[in-house]
């Protein structure tokens, strides 16, 4: 059976850092997924965030238990499930961060910082949470669904982003260190493209790294950013895959197709999806997902303009234009045989197949798509069933076609 021996070095690094928010050693800053976390690391603060604790609760299945107490609240069942998984989650006193790591659930935090380069619902989260806590809370708001990103933008994003640093001092006790700012980004930096080439490793004929391992293997790029710790964490996983590569091993032994994942993990199905697609000879080998914590823009000779313009230029941020392009070179890189678009019932953000993309995409590549139903936590949008006979006959369709071909 494959198995990625990094992983057992990923479990602590994750453990580590979960324990590291508890021990008092350094005040808390909780931050959006693709949020400025060089900014707030710069001023020594411990990062946590509460969009990776809501891929825990999806991928724990605990989610359920606790968006019904969002929903008392008049939070939608229809919004976010991160959001409301997280929510619930908090009222109810209740986490898996108990439960794995011993803690006594989501730390308390000294500062929020929020980047709206995803959607509006991160605001309305973390706004929650400044006033539960009575904290804090900073807010970059760039603009959104743009073809290019001008200079004219990355100058906005970097006026909101230094009017975080007054409150940062105060809170912190300490000044802005621009040389630590610097080395935080060169940090991130490295360990960005550390990860981006762990993922281009599947570009391989027999890819050594799945979609679906990528999303556990994420864990460091999205919580560790600006750290040694990342850096030498992806060191080692793409020293392994690579080698991997050099002895032509791969995650599914000859594969019949190589499918891309186009939208959001179904977090409660991963084992069954991953499972589904090996039995069908298929290796889904990339994904816009894994890609969005790729900064290749950032520079810590220039760390103002280099970080507004990676969080602004993300593919969550962009049009549909600018996405279509972005998946166009996707698809020919790896060598794609089809396309799964996730339709994320509570993340219309991240949700591309509800404007004529997926046909848009087909026209102008020729690689055919399928979408399934579903959701990040809310299991209740997804159906097993209907989504396997879905799948496997979109499978046979594809083998069907590079046969007669």
């Amino acid at each position: 059976m494959y198995t990625i021996k990094t992983t057992e070095i990923m479990k602590k690094v994750m453990k580590d850092y979960f324990l590291s928010l508890e021990s008092g050693k350094n005040k808390v800053a909780w931050c959006t997924s693709v949020g400025p976390a060089e900014l707030l690391r710069s001023f020594g603060f411990e990062v946590y965030f509460p969009e990776n604790h809501g891929a825990l609760l999806g991928a724990t299945r605990t989610a359920m238990d606790f968006i019904p107490e969002a929903i008392k609240c008049g939070y939608s069942g229809h919004i976010c499930s991160y959001t409301t998984a997280d929510i619930g989650s908090y009222l109810k006193k209740q986490s898996p961060l108990q439960k794995h790591y011993g803690m006594k659930g989501a730390p308390k935090p000294d500062i929020i910082a929020y980047n709206t380069n995803q959607c509006r619902e991160v605001e309305d989260w973390f706004t929650f949470y400044a006033d539960e806590f009575n904290c804090p809370i900073v807010g970059i708001q760039p603009p959104r669904y743009l073809d290019e990103v001008t200079q004219d933008e990355v100058d906005l994003v970097v006026k909101q982003m230094k009017k975080m640093i007054p409150v940062c001092e105060k809170v912190s006790g300490r000044k802005f260190d621009l040389d630590n700012f610097k080395k935080t980004v060169e940090l991130s930096k490295e360990a960005t493209l550390l990860w981006q080439n762990v993922l281009k490793t599947s570009t391989a004929k027999n890819a050594p790294i799945s979609y679906f391992d990528g999303t556990i293997h994420m864990g460091p790029i999205v919580v560790l950013r600006g750290t040694q710790i990342a850096k030498d964490y992806y060191t080692l996983l793409l020293a392994e895959l690579e080698e991997n590569v050099k002895n032509n091993v791969g995650f599914i032994t000859k594969a019949k197709t190589r499918i891309f994942w186009e939208g959001m993990p179904i977090w409660g199905k991963l084992r069954m999806m991953s499972d589904l697609f090996a039995n069908n000879d298929s290796a889904v080998v990339a994904s816009t997902y894994c890609s969005s914590w790729v900064f290749d823009k950032f520079d810590e000779n220039d760390p103002w303009n280099s970080t507004a313009r990676a969080y602004t230029e993300i593919f969550i941020n962009r049009s549909d234009k600018a996405k279509e392009k972005m998946l166009t070179e996707w698809l020919e890189e790896y060598n794609i045989d089809g396309i799964v678009y996730h339709d994320t019932k509570t993340c219309f953000n991240n949700s591309n197949a509800k404007f004529g993309m997926p046909q848009r995409l087909q026209k102008i590549t020729g690689i055919p798509s399928l979408i399934i139903e579903g959701d990040l936590c809310d299991l209740r949008f997804f159906s097993e069933g209907q989504s396997i006979t879905k799948i496997e006959t979109f499978l046979e369709q594809i083998e069907d076609i590079k046969v007669l071909n």
